[in-house]
């Protein structure tokens, strides 16, 4: 986009003075196909491979329904907004100019402080458990270590300047194609050797009690095409680049799942598939293929070259969670300092320094706030991985998805409001095809939600087989005051955070504005 074409973008949103100058930080280095490989790092989330494999081989049927009926729609939302309103910070900018900077600014909080746990959480534990059972144990005070350098990791990652971090999902994006690929094959050796487990057509039909334990993960994992859109003003050309990407990274991310959700199901019995280990535990038993054994209880022991190719499968595989930690927290938080040096935060938290083109502070408070994350959840875990990593994930995915209950709606709202607004790529469909748009993907998250926070959610009701307890994530098992608790509590303090950044940023910008006036 041209320099006058992104002032009078810029001009139209209503972005404050001081956000104003510090575009003039920003670095336009991003493009089409790094696009489209922050994208694949985006979407394709290694940590919840093993949940939805979990559920057995109806994950793959409820897989193929959602990306029809929920990640074609969010699809085509996201294209619009991003390619009408290319501004840094588009979800905020999008949300603001929909429901007002209130609303932006506790919705942005929720997506900036979302990647802080998810980080600090569940990808942290998961880098951990495969570094542990891969390479050796890290007992006591290690863990801490191991973790640290896992998130402290993500954060330099996030820090770099552009031309140089967009090539950490460049990365990011190979190694996840190169591994599954690898996996794939793998399996299908294995397979030939030892006999696939065996998947009837009835273990693929859908259920309600798989709905609600699939739909929050299996959404998650379809979301995150609005991401690349908060680096926007980065972008050599985003109304021509983020179609294009969005369009390949939905199709590849398709496939990318699929593959190793069913190679699990195709070499582990359905009952020693876990969230945590379900991916680990496949790659350990299909790579004795090159050298180890699998016993009759089902241990596997890895030796040669099978021992070396799974080492470098999880090295690959921690890699993969670095980048995935890497594209989120760059799109969180630029978001969120765009939405601070807006006057919906502390301005001095949204600063963009010169030197790097990158919001510096931000990132290193993102950092410590991982780092809290992952020091509290061991300890008020006991060092129980499985707990640990249902509790953060189900935050991460609701803190996450609150924000996206402002996010749909605003396509129909924008499109009343500013009717005039050049739009490169519209929903098809007219208004009617908004309107379905933005009612399917905005039902879907609020089903997310209410399920996230009341696991079994209408399971029993009405005659219905099935007991509701039985969905709470077993490490939660007979557990659900303190599961609901685990989630609950943690939102409603950043809800409130997110309510004071708007105090303190409205303070700060009236304060500039009466500096301005004439004595």
């Amino acid at each position: 986009m041209a320099t006058s074409q992104m002032d009078e973008t810029t001009t139209s949103t209503g972005l404050s003075r001081r956000w104003n100058a510090q575009r003039a930080n920003l670095r336009k280095t991003f493009r089409r196909f790094d696009i489209l490989f922050f994208l694949v790092c985006t979407l394709v989330g290694l940590d919840t491979i093993g949940s939805v494999a979990a559920h057995g081989p109806q994950g793959l049927t409820w897989m193929l329904v959602l990306a029809v009926v929920f990640f074609l729609p969010y699809g085509l939302l996201v294209t619009e907004l991003s390619t009408a309103i290319p501004v840094e910070g588009g979800p905020y900018v999008w949300s603001k100019l929909a429901f007002g900077k209130l609303v932006a600014a506790v919705n942005q909080v929720l997506f900036w402080l979302s990647n802080p746990i998810w980080v600090g959480g569940s990808l942290t534990i998961l880098a951990v458990t495969t570094f542990q059972t891969f390479f050796f144990p890290l007992e006591g005070p290690w863990k801490y270590v191991g973790g640290l350098v896992f998130i402290w990791s993500t954060v330099l990652g996030v820090l770099a300047v552009l031309r140089i971090g967009k090539w950490i999902p460049t990365v990011g994006g190979f190694a996840r194609i190169i591994m599954l690929a690898f996996f794939a094959v793998t399996t299908v050796i294995y397979g030939i050797q030892h006999g696939f487990q065996p998947l009837t057509a009835g273990g693929f039909a859908p259920t309600y009690v798989g709905f609600i334990a699939l739909v929050p993960v299996l959404i998650f994992n379809y979301v995150g095409f609005e991401l690349p859109s908060n680096a926007a003003e980065e972008m050599t050309n985003p109304r021509r680049d983020i179609p294009f990407a969005v369009l390949r990274s939905g199709i590849g991310a398709v496939l990318l799942y699929g593959a190793p959700i069913l190679g699990i199901l195709l070499v582990l019995p359905a009952k020693q598939i876990s969230g945590l280990g379900g991916f680990l535990d496949a790659v350990k038993a299909v790579f004795t293929v090159y050298g180890g054994n699998v016993h009759t209880d089902g241990t596997v022991t890895l030796s040669g070259a099978g021992q070396l190719l799974a080492g470098i499968c999880a090295a690959g595989f921690i890699i993969g969670l670095i980048t995935s930690g890497v594209t989120w927290s760059m799109g969180g938080d630029r978001a969120q300092a765009v939405a601070c040096t807006d006057g919906a935060g502390p301005a001095w938290l949204g600063a963009i320094s010169p030197r790097f083109g990158t919001p510096v502070r931000i990132n290193i408070v993102s950092g410590i706030g991982s780092t809290v994350v992952m020091v509290l959840a061991f300890l008020l875990t006991s060092g129980d991985g499985q707990k640990y990593f249902a509790a953060v994930l189900g935050l991460a995915i609701s803190t996450t998805f609150f924000t996206y209950l402002a996010m749909f709606p605003a396509l129909v709202v924008l499109r009343r409001k500013m009717p005039d607004l050049p739009r490169p790529y519209r929903v098809p469909g007219g208004m009617v095809g908004a309107w379905i748009t933005s009612t399917i993907t905005t039902v879907m998250v609020v089903i997310t939600v209410l399920v996230l926070l009341w696991p079994g959610l209408g399971v029993g009701w009405f005659g219905s087989g099935g007991n509701a307890d039985d969905s709470l994530p077993t490490s939660f098992a007979g557990q659900r005051v303190p599961y609901t608790l685990s989630q609950v509590v943690p939102l409603l303090v950043i809800v409130l955070i997110g309510v004071a950044f708007y105090f303190v940023g409205r303070y700060q910008t009236q304060k500039a504005d009466r500096d301005l006036l004439p004595d």
